[in-house]
């Protein structure tokens, strides 16, 4: 696990001088504004901290009266992006005036070693990606987490909150509004001639949605995988497979299911041992694996169909692109950035 340095003497306020926190929000309810309020009032001590409230006008009132009165609370001026979130970010970005970015959904929850760290690895990338898990881990975020495991067995996962110099995301001219913008953010720049670290043990704990949210989440996570074509094409895969298995006698249909089910769980346990990962998962969501794979080889399908019917509903509207591919992206910043022929490495380093 990432651990910051703890000074020999007390830590000023801040975790740096040209840091700053932007959370892009826009809520229809205030369930968790109370738990929200008070996690922003530790923050504000540790780092200055933008809220780009997209919520109507009566909640985005009843946020400002709420929120501590050192936050800045301003509402979004990105026209005409589909996806609310990559205009709450870019309207954050550009009202900044400082290099070290910290984006984050409005359910991560950082401490303040954590911050630190990420604004630390800021120095030596352009974008920094740290590891989310959920805390408290209710039944369906240990289903959630499974998906979490299996990602960083295949490689590395997508938080909800990524470091970033603002320098690096304005001369790429911002990144598009896409329904996966973690990654397109990521992927734009890159593809400008950007840096990105992952850090798989710097971890920041995230608050799980409620269960109907979560159930509603299925499909839209699934459309991701538009965006990384070989995962695409694993996860078609898998429902063809289990439904030629039932075709078989009862010993070899057993034997092929037990079989998926066991190289799911096995994928899960090595992604929860690697990089420390065992400090936060709990060796239970391992054993959703198999769960979730049959859940993602429904969707992705259901995903498909949204594909071919235009788009994924999203906020009133469609989204047909999940994430421009690499070669795009290329073809459109490429050389932007011109620092980009600087090596920045690490052993934590994982390509994207």
């Amino acid at each position: 696990m990432t651990v910051w340095p703890q000074a020999a003497q007390e830590p000023p306020a801040h975790v740096a001088p040209d840091a700053e926190y932007i959370l892009p929000l826009r809520w229809a309810g205030d369930s968790g504004l109370a738990e929200l309020s008070d996690y922003l009032r530790q923050l504000v001590d540790w780092i200055p901290v933008t809220v780009v409230d997209g919520s109507d006008a009566a909640l985005f009132e009843r946020h400002r009266a709420t929120f501590p009165a050192t936050v800045r609370h301003i509402r979004p001026d990105g026209q005409g992006i589909a996806n609310g979130k990559v205009a709450g970010v870019m309207t954050g970005v550009r009202a900044s005036g400082a290099e070290f970015l910290v984006i984050a959904d409005d359910d991560v929850r950082y401490t303040r070693e954590a911050l630190a760290a990420v604004v630390h690895h800021l120095e030596s990338a352009d974008v920094v990606r740290p590891q989310n898990y959920f805390a408290p881990l209710p039944w369906h975020a240990r289903w959630d987490t499974a998906r979490t495991l299996l990602n960083r067995a295949w490689s590395a996962d997508y938080p909800g909150t990524l470091g970033v110099r603002r320098s690096a995301l304005l001369a790429s001219g911002g990144y598009a509004g896409v329904l996966f913008e973690n990654l397109e953010l990521i992927r734009t720049i890159k593809a400008a001639g950007g840096t990105e670290l992952t850090v798989p043990d710097l971890f920041v704990a995230r608050r799980p949605p409620i269960a109907r949210h979560f159930l509603r989440q299925r499909v839209r996570q699934a459309y991701d995988d538009f965006a990384q074509p070989p995962r695409l094409i694993a996860e078609l895969a898998l429902l063809p497979a289990a439904a030629g298995a039932t075709f078989l006698p009862t010993g070899p249909r057993r034997a092929i299911l037990l079989g998926l089910a066991a190289a799911a769980v096995m994928g899960a346990e090595i992604g929860r041992r690697r990089h420390n990962g065992t400090a936060v998962f709990p060796a239970s969501a391992a054993w959703f694996a198999p769960l979730w794979a049959l859940e993602r080889a429904v969707c992705i399908w259901v995903a498909l169909a949204f594909r071919l019917g235009g788009g994924i509903p999203y906020a009133g509207s469609r989204i047909r692109t999940a994430a421009h591919s690499e070669a795009e992206l290329r073809r459109r910043h490429s050389g932007k950035l011109p620092h980009s022929g600087k090596a920045r490495t690490t052993m934590n380093t994982v390509q994207a």
